[in-house]
This record gives structure tokens, sequence and C-alpha cells, in this order.
């Protein structure tokens, strides 16, 4: 069974480059364009890995982020931050916040299939 992952992000460009890098390695892919839309899905569904990116429109992917990790029903889905945000300090933040990763953009796509399948394994090396 294929493992699920939902890419909650508003930037058409950044979901259809995450949706084809996952399709292409098996993954089954749900998408969210609004922090609302995300938080409905992750919690209807409860995919197996949430994709958030952090600066987006209304909700945005912190707030998002920490609702899902207080929740007792989505609390133990992983979740990795998506975000532009460079700053030192930035990934600390994003960690404190609950998140179990961090991903700057760009995307390197050699990277990130191997980060996902990390984080699918708990946070352990699947090798």
């Amino acid at each position: 069974m294929k493992q699920t992952i939902l890419i909650v992000e508003d930037n058409d460009s950044n979901r259809l480059l995450l949706r084809d890098l996952l399709t292409y390695h098996n993954y089954e892919v749900l998408e969210a364009k609004t922090g609302s839309e995300g938080m409905r899905i992750a919690r209807e569904i409860l995919p197996d890995l949430i994709l958030m990116d952090i600066q987006m429109p209304l909700l945005d992917g912190l707030s998002i982020g920490r609702a899902l990790k207080e929740d007792p029903l989505t609390s133990h889905i992983r979740i990795i931050a998506l975000t532009s945000f460079a700053m030192a300090g930035d990934q600390e933040k994003i960690l404190a916040a609950g998140f179990d990763g961090y991903i700057a953009k760009p995307i390197n796509t050699r990277e990130l299939p191997l980060v996902i399948k990390k984080e699918l394994n708990g946070g352990q090396n699947g090798d």
C-alpha cells in the first residue's frame, strides 16, 4: 500500500513540482492550496506525512502545524516545513512549533525524497 503525503502549498508551481516528484517516487499525493483546506484534509484522511508551506495567506503553516500537533487525532502525523525563510533561528522556531523537519526553498529535488523516506521511518535512516 502506498504511503500518503499531503502537500499544503499555495504556490501552483511548487505544488506541481512536489506532486510530480512524489508521484514519481510512488507516493499517494493529496493537495491543499490553503491552510484551512490542509487542516481539513489532514483530519479527514490522516496522511502519513505532511509537507507544509510556512508562508501562506490567512492561516500560516506554523499555526496549522501547531494545531495539528496539539490535536490527539493528528499529533502522530509527521510534518515537514517548506520555507524560503533562511534566517538564523528560523529552523529552531519551526521545530519548536512541533514540526518534525525543515526543508528550505528552493527545493532540492535529489535531497527531498531522502528526507521524506527518513521522516516516514520516524526520523530514522531506513537503509
